[in-house]
């Protein structure tokens, strides 16, 4: 498992620039595989960070080092290092003699450098040691001629420096070609995004709650906080007015509102089930109510239609959609939702999500999309967003874990 840095450690670390990079105190390497991936946006990040638990499940043994570059982003994450990364550190500088001091530390086993902004220096040291390289979401915009990086000569020799090379269409391909590239390193592929990592349940599980709820039509509000819980329930009963078998299940974002929920629950003459303690879901049931996020993946399976809460207090950041994506629910959420703003753009444009401001928009949108028909199309919808970039994904962890493979067959040859 990856080591927990801590909310506090990560941002400490992730303020460090390169400079004077010769002088820090790493974290001893560990003995065994290490890989080391480059983000160069936010996004890429969160990509990177999705490979790196991917990988775990195959090779859980493997250690990760993630980079990222400080002129683009502050703090890569909110939430401290994605599952599946042992270190995180921001790079700044790319001075000659932070180089080879970082290389000859962690010594990785393969580099994923994901985007065209270079730390050219970085770069040509990891090559010098022989580490196998590839790079991965090369965009027309990296081929702007404003940019130092792509020098015509100095690209030719940063980009040689890769075995592979994945670009994002064929113009960029093409453009790559011309700087002298052979055809056999380049490939096309579309942008590397997030990809979502759901949550199981079990099967026994989801029939007996399918069982119980005999085809009612459902709802999920999903981690909602304590000063969203009116917004939530004014739309539920809103909404029971249309649909008077509609049942809502309603996880909280933090356990200790868990009193105040029931009393704001039943100072609205509702009947709930507390899941928690095991109480049966009976037909006269209108709220499940559930403070353990770990069975969300129950959750997002039974209900078509979700509400992504931490998004309408106005200090909130949201929380990821991708999930809920990938298990088939339509999606609301409120406006508050920076920390993952992309992902939230791409299912809002593909018709995948709703997005709502208060109680009263809430309940209007859970009327429209609670019809089968409406929620189907929009989880579709979200389906084919959340696998856009699987393909690439997949094939990029199939050439890491094909480069070790070769390694540890290399080492183990008497």
């Amino acid at each position: 498992m990856a080591k927990s840095l801590g909310l506090a450690a990560y941002r400490a670390l992730s303020r460090r620039s390169q400079a004077g990079l010769a002088q820090w105190q790493f974290p001893p390497r560990p003995t065994g595989e290490l890989v080391w991936m480059h983000a160069t946006d936010h996004m890429r990040f969160d990509a990177l960070g999705d490979i790196a638990a991917r990988m775990r499940q195959q090779r859980p043994d493997i250690h990760v080092l993630v980079t990222f570059d400080r002129a683009a982003m502050e703090h890569p994450s909110p939430d401290g290092p994605p599952d599946g990364v042992d270190w995180v550190f921001g790079l700044e500088s790319d001075h000659p003699s932070g180089g080879r001091p970082f290389i000859d530390h962690w010594l990785p086993d393969v580099c994923l450098w994901a985007g065209g902004r270079f730390m050219i220096n970085l770069v040509n040291c990891a090559s010098e040691r022989g580490i196998p390289m590839l790079l991965c979401d090369v965009s027309e915009a990296d081929m702007q001629p404003h940019r130092r990086s792509w020098i015509p000569t100095l690209a030719r020799t940063t980009l040689d420096f890769f075995d592979k090379i994945v670009v994002n269409n064929d113009s960029t391909l093409h453009a790559i070609r011309r700087l002298g590239i052979t055809a056999d390193k380049l490939s096309v592929a579309p942008r590397l995004r997030p990809s979502a990592l759901p949550p199981d349940c079990l099967s026994q599980d989801m029939d007996d709650v399918m069982n119980d709820l005999g085809g009612r039509p459902v709802w999920l509000g999903v981690k909602v906080l304590g000063s969203e819980i009116d917004m939530v329930l004014t739309a539920h009963r809103t909404a029971m007015r249309l649909a008077h078998r509609l049942l809502l299940i309603l996880t909280l974002a933090d356990r200790n509102d868990l009193e105040v929920l029931k009393a704001k629950v039943t100072a609205r003459q509702l009947r709930y089930a507390d899941w928690d303690k095991g109480e049966p879901i009976e037909d006269n049931v209108q709220i499940i109510i559930c403070s353990d996020t770990a069975d969300l993946g129950l959750w997002y399976r039974v209900a078509p239609l979700a509400f992504l809460a931490c998004s309408l207090e106005k200090d909130a950041r949201g929380i990821s959609p991708l999930n809920a994506a990938a298990l088939g629910s339509a999606i609301i959420y409120g406006p508050n939702v920076s920390a993952h703003i992309d992902s939230y753009s791409r299912l809002s444009a593909a018709g995948a999500a709703r997005t709502v401001n208060d109680g009263e928009s809430l309940a209007a949108a859970l009327i429209h999309l609670i019809a089968p028909d409406h929620s189907a199309a929009m989880a579709l919808a979200g389906w084919e967003v959340v696998t856009e970039s699987a393909a690439l994904t997949d094939g990029l962890i199939e050439q890491i874990l094909d480069r070790l493979d070769q390694k540890a067959a290399a080492h183990a040859r008497p």
